[in-house]
């Protein structure tokens, strides 16, 4: 294999592990300051010039506090449940396109990790990974208020992935493709959230809750359940479920930029591929903002009405979404 081509790999994972951890840093300090502003409160400001180095005073912080594993915990899985949970929030920056190709000393770079043929299906496929992690860290725990925390987590994920799911058929019936590339480029002209408007929304809640953001985050709900499913975790282990939660934030306003936002491309704009990234970032950062918004708006659903809207209102929706879709593109096709 090209030597060279292995580099160009190396120096690409490597940017996109900084983006993913430095960017669920800042997000925390972006979300303590928001909230604070929203519910006229200053927010974190004390460690560093404005409140900068808060997230790595937090980082310090949770590095030196004392890990501790239950007697009667399952310790293998224990241990192994965080890293389930984190690692699949890492590997889904893979196949984001950040933009086109771009020239670096006479050779040509892709602004994306690589491009496959089934790039959403991968999407799919990692993202359900999570639900393993958070499932086995309440079994693992011996701790009955951790075991219904991933029992509620579990049982979230899974009738909110339905909805998830179809709502990803829309662009790809669009695009006549499920590599994120071509669905970008497919729309240079018009964005599909135009003629997606409610495959764009149910999105978007089912993406909430498959981050257990509020108002879906029933699964942490600290009036029932202590802290949910990492009742008992503490130190990095805590952090790594942390950083899920918030590289997971991320990634799905990417995944929704991506299919609905036309990705780095303005419609009727042509821009120089070098700025591709910073429109991406972009609606990224209004994306995980509006996610912010939401958190501090409404309160947290009861679970039964969290359920019922998955299955019964969701569900029913994304697949009516699916069928007028198909049938728009059979008569005018």
């Amino acid at each position: 294999m090209d030597t060279a081509l292995l580099i160009e790999w190396l120096i690409k994972s490597v940017i996109l592990l900084f983006f993913g951890l430095t960017g669920f840093a800042y997000l925390t300090l972006l979300e303590r300051r928001a909230l604070a502003r929203i519910q006229v409160r200053i927010g974190p400001n004390r460690a560093g010039p404005w409140g900068l180095l808060q997230p790595l005073a937090d980082g310090i912080k949770l590095i030196f506090k004392e890990e501790l594993i239950p007697p009667l915990a399952d310790k293998p899985l224990f241990i192994l449940s965080p890293i389930l949970t984190v690692l699949p929030a890492l590997i889904i920056w893979a196949v984001i396109p950040w933009g086109r190709q771009i020239v670096i000393a006479g050779r040509e770079i892709n602004l994306y990790l690589t491009d496959i043929n089934v790039g959403v299906l991968y999407l799919t496929a990692v993202a359900s990974i999570a639900v393993y992690g958070i499932t086995l860290a309440g079994w693992s725990s011996n701790n009955k208020y951790a075991l219904l925390g991933g029992l509620r987590s579990s049982a979230q994920m899974v009738s909110y992935e339905l909805a998830l799911g179809l709502a990803f058929l829309g662009p790809i019936m669009l695009a006549g493709s499920m590599s994120l590339v071509d669905i970008v480029e497919a729309q240079k002209n018009l964005w599909f959230v135009v003629p997606q408007f409610l495959g764009f929304i149910i999105f978007l809640l089912a993406g909430l809750a498959e981050v257990n953001r509020a108002p879906f985050d029933m699964p942490e709900a600290e009036q029932e359940l202590t802290a949910g499913y990492h009742t008992e975790y503490s130190g990095m282990k805590f952090a790594l479920f942390f950083m899920a939660e918030y590289i997971k934030m991320i990634a799905i306003s990417a995944i929704a930029a991506t299919l609905f936002l036309g990705g780095y491309r303005l419609p009727f704009i042509d821009l120089p591929p070098i700025l591709d990234p910073v429109v991406l970032f972009i609606k990224i950062f209004v994306l995980v903002f509006g996610m912010i918004w939401v958190r501090a708006t409404l309160p947290r659903l009861r679970y039964d009405r969290l359920m019922a809207l998955g299955w019964k209102v969701l569900l029913p929706l994304a697949l009516v979404n699916v069928f007028i879709t198909a049938v728009i593109m059979v008569f005018t096709g």
